[in-house]
C-alpha cells in the first residue's frame, strides 16, 4: 500500500504525464517529460516506477477506478435493478476518465504482447471492484463467471466509447445496454438448462466438477487478480 507522500508523488507524475501522452503515447520520453515538469528527480520516480511510463498508464487506470467506486457508494441505488446497476457503475467508470487520448494510448500500450498481461489485469481488476462494490458474494464459479463476463463487455465497451464522437455519448450507453442484455439472456437460458431435468441430470457431472471451484477469498491468500 502507498503511503500518503507516495500517492502524493503518483499523482502528481500522472497529471504531469497527461499533458505529454497525446503526443508521445505511454513512452520512455512521457516519462521524462513528467519528472521534469512536476520537479521530480528522475531517480526517485523510478524507485516507485521501475518500469517508468507504463506504471504511470497502471496509476492512472487504477485513480479512474477509485472515482467510479467514490461515486458508486455516493449513489442510492435502492431503485436500480441489478442490470442496471451494472450498466450505471460501467458508465461511472468511462465517465471518470478524464482524457480519451489517455486511455486510447493506454489501450494501444496494453495490447503489446510483453503489456497484454497488464492489460489483462486492470480490466479484471476494475470487473471485480464493479461486482464488490455493487455487493457480489459469490463463493463459487460464479466468482470468475460473473467478473470474465463483465470483463468482455467492460472491454468492448470501451473500444466502442473511443471511437464514440457524439454530443452526449448516447450510442455508447445504447451499445452498453445490448451487449448486457446479451448476458442477460444467457443468464435465462442457464437457468432453463438447470430448471429441465434432461438436461440437469446431463450436466451432472461437469456442474458437480464446477462446484468444487471457488473464489479466491475461500482459497487462502493467492496471486490472482481481483482477490
Amino acid at each position: 500500500m502507498m503511503t500518503d507522500s507516495q500517492t502524493e508523488l503518483t499523482s502528481r507524475l500522472v497529471d504531469a504525464a497527461l499533458l505529454h501522452v497525446a503526443f508521445d503515447g505511454w513512452s520512455e520520453e512521457t516519462f521524462k517529460a513528467a519528472c521534469a515538469d512536476a520537479e521530480i528527480d528522475i531517480a526517485k520516480a523510478r524507485l516507485l516506477f521501475p518500469r517508468g511510463a507504463v506504471e504511470l498508464a497502471i496509476a492512472f487506470h487504477k485513480a479512474g477506478d477509485a472515482a467510479m467506486v467514490e461515486r458508486l457508494n455516493a449513489t442510492d441505488l435502492s431503485s436500480y435493478k441489478f442490470r442496471d446497476r451494472i450498466a450505471l457503475a460501467v458508465r461511472y467508470r468511462l465517465e471518470a476518465c478524464s482524457d480519451k487520448e489517455a486511455v486510447r494510448r493506454g489501450s494501444t500500450l496494453f495490447s503489446l504482447p510483453q503489456y497484454a498481461g497488464d492489460g489483462a489485469k486492470l480490466i479484471w481488476g476494475t470487473c471485480d471492484l464493479i461486482w464488490s462494490t455493487l455487493g457480489d458474494t459469490s463463493e463459487d464459479v460464479n466468482w470468475y463467471s460473473k467478473r470474465a463476463t463483465l470483463s468482455a463487455v467492460y472491454g468492448a465497451t470501451v473500444l466502442y466509447w473511443l471511437g464514440d464522437e457524439s454530443y452526449d455519448t448516447q450510442p455508447t450507453w445504447d451499445f452498453l445496454d445490448r451487449r448486457i442484455e446479451n448476458v442477460m439472456q444467457f443468464e435465462k437460458f442457464k437457468s432453463q438448462v438447470n430448471a429441465n431435468p434432461l438436461s440437469k441430470a446431463l450436466f451432472a457431472g461437469p456442474q458437480w466438477m464446477l462446484s468444487k471451484i471457488k473464489a479466491p477469498s475461500q482459497m487462502g491468500k493467492t496471486k490472482l487478480p481481483g482477490q
